[in-house]
């Protein structure tokens, strides 16, 4: 598929032996906007976490398009908010990708900070240190940062939590502008009702793939229900499983549209 930003192949990523995801096939299309949802525990960091590189698969691919460069915004949860930084450090990371860990920074890189902060609603921020931030305002530096990295598959890991209404409306805006942008975004979100007014694409994960493709039709009664019956029927200590023998293919797959993965029961 050439224009698949992503591609899946019979996919199992895990910790300690134990597979957190089974078996996912299929590809995600350049420019698609997807939101990755499911119950807690279902799959949906260890995915992200696999597609960059963070986590190796136990089994199977995940496949890159060559020169597709990834930003990659993990769970807040995940960031150490008492080390000693400015929001202009924490956004002046975005340049690694372009200057090096190392590397000097001219006055351009400074004005793109700015404007960064601008773009998300923190103009003058520079000097606060990090642990004065609020939740909302913490998400908006990491969203800040991503904008810097200019990268054309964006990752963002539950961007929504622990902020205000306003801050999700902003950031949702910024999502939707790199969509326009036709850079390939998955976002992992709570909130169905959120998911539905905006996000085209959705893969229903119960630690497998229960549902892939327009959000109307994944988020359906039918696959919800299934997948919370997938999900309480796992055990935190699966054994190792073979790849089953039902089809996987989405029908976008099928008929060489968009997007793709594993077909709706």
């Amino acid at each position: 598929m050439t224009n698949a930003c992503l591609t899946f192949r019979d996919l199992t990523l895990g910790y300690n032996s134990h597979p957190a995801i089974h078996h996912l096939n299929g590809t995600i299309r350049k420019g698609a906007l997807t939101a990755v949802v499911g119950a807690n525990g279902s799959g949906k960091s260890t995915l992200m976490k696999g597609i960059v590189g963070v986590l190796k698969p136990m089994a199977g691919a995940v496949i890159r398009a060559p020169g597709v460069r990834a930003a990659y915004l993990p769970q807040q949860s995940e960031l150490d908010r008492s080390f000693p930084a400015r929001v202009v450090d924490l956004v002046s990371l975005g340049l690694w990708p372009r200057r090096g860990l190392l590397g000097r920074y001219a006055r351009e890189d400074r004005d793109s900070v700015s404007q960064a902060l601008m773009a998300v609603g923190l103009g003058g921020f520079e000097k606060r240190p990090i642990d004065t931030l609020s939740g909302g305002q913490l998400q908006r530096t990491l969203f800040a940062r991503v904008l810097l990295q200019d990268a054309g598959l964006i990752l963002l890991d539950e961007p929504f939590n622990a902020v205000d209404s306003k801050t999700v409306g902003d950031l949702i805006a910024l999502i939707k502008r790199w969509h326009g942008e036709e850079r390939t975004i998955m976002v992992v979100v709570h909130d169905l009702d959120l998911v539905r007014q905006n996000f085209p694409e959705t893969l229903l994960l119960a630690r497998q793939p229960v549902a892939w493709g327009e959000t109307r039709e994944t988020l359906k009664p039918e696959n919800l229900l299934r997948a919370r019956r997938f999900h309480e029927a796992w055990e935190e200590n699966a054994p190792w499983c073979e790849p089953d023998n039902h089809d996987h293919t989405h029908a976008h797959d099928r008929d060489h549209h968009h997007g793709a993965g594993p077909r709706a029961a």
